[in-house]
């Protein structure tokens, strides 16, 4: 049976021996790190909970460090803001003297502003909070508060039909990348991948810290990857279909068409894909998933994913444990229906599915 790789997030809610254990004995073969707000070094701890509680269940564990590349985020903020409908927010270029800051302002990139004019939508917190230029000045932005929400400090920012020209690696990736040795990284993901060049320039600083010898994996966030994929293909050891800033380039309805699109893709030429985000998201809060999200899962399988992961529903969630064995056993029946249902694909085909007339999206 081919084997499918479980991906859990590390994170407060299963940073514990004894939860991460289970994880791994419920089916877990793997699990990311996520570098977006820290440094390698500052994860030693979780690290050494994961080998030793890997080791606890008799797996080998697959680590991956997801990088912060070329992602955009606020900075950080005097204290959350409550962003209301309707109401007008402030905009500043990160950073200001201090006196210039106001409690209410939302700190954002200095290159950011190069880019907004009045309509501009801006999405922040993974398009949960939605914003709309009313007007612009050098340093300050006005927004109204089309949908609004909680927003605390370094959340991402997205703003829709606008290519950003930013560096491949931030200098903390660069250190990060010469630690990934010591500390037994075996995967690194790029975020945001927009062109072979991207993946170039990793693979050459992979060399240079001498761990060349560690998986790429190429997360497509945004149109320009999607455009690019067949360029990119060859330069990544596996193609990460990263669904929640992807999902903020287009309109929802359209993002399972492109899913199956990438997967399709990946397919022709044997190259392995993973897919990721909210595969559980209502976990985070529930010990039961829906109907909908356990179908997400089997369809990803039988659709031919080389694996799958979890980001907040075991990094933040009430029950990392219950979402790994829900993910498990998902990936298991997927698995054992698409090789005992689903005729092999002959040479050529790009998708099982196809063999049986059934829609791949």
């Amino acid at each position: 049976m081919k084997e499918i790789d479980i991906y859990g997030t590390i994170g407060p809610a299963c940073a514990k021996e004894e939860i991460l254990k289970k994880m791994f004995i419920f089916g877990m073969t793997g699990i990311r790190v996520n570098l977006s707000h820290v440094m390698l070094e500052e994860c030693e701890e979780w690290i050494q909970i994961i080998k030793k509680s890997a080791a606890q269940a008799g797996i080998i564990p697959k680590i991956l460090m997801d990088l912060q590349g070329p992602e955009l985020r606020i900075g950080n903020l005097i204290r959350p803001i409550l962003l209301v409908e309707g109401k007008i927010v402030s905009l500043r270029k990160n950073p200001l003297p201090v006196y210039q800051v106001n409690k209410e302002t939302i700190p954002l990139p200095p290159i950011i502003f190069d880019y907004l004019k009045k309509r501009q939508l801006i999405l922040l917190d993974d398009s949960k909070i939605q914003l709309e230029i009313v007007d612009k000045e050098e340093d300050f932005a006005s927004c109204k508060v089309i949908r609004g929400g909680m927003l605390q400090s370094r959340k991402s920012i997205a703003m829709p039909e606008i290519n950003l020209h930013l560096p491949v690696l931030t200098e903390n990736d660069k250190k990060n990348i010469h630690m990934a040795k010591y500390y037994g990284i075996t995967g690194v993901m790029l975020p945001f991948v927009r062109q072979a060049e991207d993946l170039k320039y990793l693979k050459q600083e992979l060399q240079d810290a001498d761990v060349d010898d560690i998986e790429i994996f190429a997360k497509i966030e945004n149109l320009e990857g999607i455009k690019n994929l067949k360029e990119l293909i060859p330069y990544s050891d596996q193609i990460v279909i990263a669904r929640g800033d992807l999902g903020n380039q287009m309109p929802l309805w359209e993002l399972p068409a492109v899913q199956a699109d990438i997967a399709r893709q990946c397919q022709q030429v044997g190259k392995p894909y993973m897919v990721v985000t909210q595969m559980l998201a209502s976990m985070e809060k529930h010990a039961i998933p829906t109907r909908a999200e356990v179908s997400d899962i089997f369809r990803a399988v039988i659709e031919g994913a080389s694996s799958v992961m979890v980001t907040g529903e075991t990094a933040i969630g009430k029950y990392p444990v219950e979402v790994i064995q829900y993910l498990a056993n998902t990936v298991k029946s997927a698995n054992y229906y698409r090789l005992s249902h689903l005729p092999l694909a002959p040479q050529g085909s790009t998708n099982p599915l196809e063999e049986t007339g059934s829609p791949i999206s």
